[in-house]
């Protein structure tokens, strides 16, 4: 038995963990070495660290009884670059044969810092660099490779888009930041983009905001002159407890720029996920733009534009990830069927070790029945996706 057991289940966010070779091994020969993950920023110990990491996995690959161990249970067993098919595009396609699941979305994790680097022609050319290597880790048709796409430069991006449509990526990570920054930057409504979100609805791939495409809290709020906490996994490098309430500030102001001004109006084909990032929000999220659109409809043109309430739009064109330890029968219930989608976000461990027990419990606490459970799991994901139109 699989772990999904007999339901139709699709994945909307999983990941492979990185060698440190993941970028450079695919990038521009001019790159090669810029693009190691691990240096940069961490420094040789960061990629010596990476490349023991990396001949651990290389051991335990080789090591058919270690496999096995893992696959008795491989949602619940080790995570992270330990875990069963985080790196190795091959053995994935095993790990997805245990998980039970039609196919899942997989991101990256580590390499996204390089698309975040000041210079424009470093930005660009990981970007290439990232969307050859995540097509390569998901040659599995199952595995959809999603691909990253910085909107610094409304050109180049197309230019990466179009690039990453060749290589067959089904999704496009874009930060939910204001391209080029709070201050000097645009609004990702911005009349420049327009020939991105065509081509992207076009082409009927979804654009997906994820945890960590955008800034969390300001730093400023964590010096409360008290010791600073551990993370939430016991460690320093992860999200705390303010840092969650506010994950999904930079995607919501994201998406309400794209609603308000009229993006979803004008591309009736886009389509967006929230990975990732929690679900509670969204009610409120989806209220408040309601009553933007009634308090200042009369003064704002591109309100007047709009040929739907604010929040249909949102039932229309994107779609949510709630966590796992989110009220997600509550959420159904208050935001729409349509809304949420399933994750596990393999193998990272914030997915948790049975992230459809406690779903279902959820589920089971709300009385949802067995035609809105099954959107959850598949519907919805495979009309996001375009899968079966």
């Amino acid at each position: 038995m699989t772990y999904a057991g007999n339901r139709v289940c699709w994945d909307a966010d999983s990941h492979l963990m990185e060698r440190p070779d993941f970028l450079s091994e695919h990038a521009d020969a001019k790159y090669r070495d810029a693009l190691r993950i691990g240096g940069g920023a961490g420094g040789d110990d960061a990629e010596k660290r990476l490349e023991k990491i990396a001949e651990s996995v290389a051991a335990r690959l080789s090591d058919a009884e270690a496999t096995r161990a893992l696959e008795e249970n491989v949602i619940a067993s080790a995570k992270g670059w330990a875990a069963h098919g985080a790196v190795d595009g091959a053995e994935r396609s095993r790990t997805l044969d245990l998980l039970g699941f039609r196919g899942q979305l997989v991101f990256s994790t580590f390499a996204g810092g390089h698309l975040a680097a000041r210079d424009a022609d470093h930005v660009y050319a990981a970007t290439r660099a990232h969307n050859r290597a995540m097509a390569a880790f998901c040659e599995d048709p199952r595995l959809l490779a999603v691909a990253m796409v910085p909107l610094l430069d409304p050109v180049r991006a197309v230019e990466e888009l179009e690039a990453a449509l060749e290589l067959g990526c089904r999704a496009v990570h874009v930060p939910s930041d204001a391209p080029g920054g709070n201050t000097r930057g645009f609004s990702p409504a911005h009349v420049d983009l327009e020939p991105f979100w065509a081509r992207l609805a076009e082409a009927g791939v979804p654009g997906l905001l994820h945890i960590g495409g955008g800034k969390l809290l300001p730093r400023a709020y964590h010096n409360n002159g008290r010791p600073r906490p551990k993370d939430w996994l016991g460690g320093g490098e992860n999200l705390r407890a303010k840092d969650f309430a506010a994950t999904h500030h930079s995607p919501e102001n994201f998406l309400t720029s794209l609603v308000l001004d009229g993006v979803f109006e004008r591309h009736e084909g886009l389509r967006f996920g929230a990975i990732e990032l929690g679900a509670s929000w969204v009610p409120a999220m989806m209220r408040n733009l309601d009553h933007a659109f009634d308090s200042f409809g009369r003064n704002e043109p591109l309100l007047k534009s709009l040929s739907l309430r604010p929040s249909d739009y949102v039932r229309r064109q994107i779609r949510f990830t709630p966590f796992c330890f989110e009220d997600a029968g509550w959420l159904i219930e208050q935001g729409g069927e349509e809304l949420f989608l399933f994750s596990s976000d393999y193998p990272h461990p914030e997915g948790g070790r049975d992230p459809i027990r406690r779903f279902e419990a959820s589920f089971d606490a709300a009385g949802i029945d067995a035609d809105r459970r099954a959107r959850f799991y598949a519907t919805n994901f495979e009309e996001l996706l375009g899968i079966g139109a």
